[in-house]
């Protein structure tokens, strides 16, 4: 692979603010845009475990445009509104990362677009030497 590829989500936000929903460089890393429990334009409601999980399905299901998977994550990113939630969002991240491992950061934040969303993950993967 000699250039940068680009994969759309199909979400709103590539068209609105020229994003995509992953990006992968000639080295193999794969960038996974935020992602949360938005599917087919509408929110997946729940609580921050709910959320979580619909989130980073749709992370994963962005890597699978690449050719990678949840085993590929080298480093996890949890963006949540609420401390209380810590428990809850890094339950659903062990379900999913206990055999993998990546790194990973769970920061809390003010808010996102929409006031019912709790929770943002990004995700970035390796795909190794060729």
């Amino acid at each position: 692979m000699s250039e940068v590829r680009r994969y759309g989500s199909g979400s709103q936000w590539d068209e609105r603010f020229g994003s995509s929903g992953a990006v992968e460089l000639p080295t193999g890393l794969v960038l996974v845009s935020g992602c949360t429990s938005t599917v087919n334009g509408g929110i997946d409601a729940g609580g921050p475990y709910d959320q979580a999980m619909a989130a980073f399905q749709v992370a994963f299901d962005a890597l699978q445009k690449t050719g990678l998977g949840r085993e590929d994550v080298v480093r996890t990113r949890m963006y949540i509104t609420h401390a209380r939630d810590v428990d809850d969002v890094g339950r659903a991240h062990k379900q999913l990362f206990d055999d993998v491992r990546p790194a990973t950061s769970m920061i809390v934040v003010s808010g996102f677009v929409d006031p019912s969303l709790v929770v943002e993950v990004e995700v970035e993967a390796y795909r190794g030497a060729s």
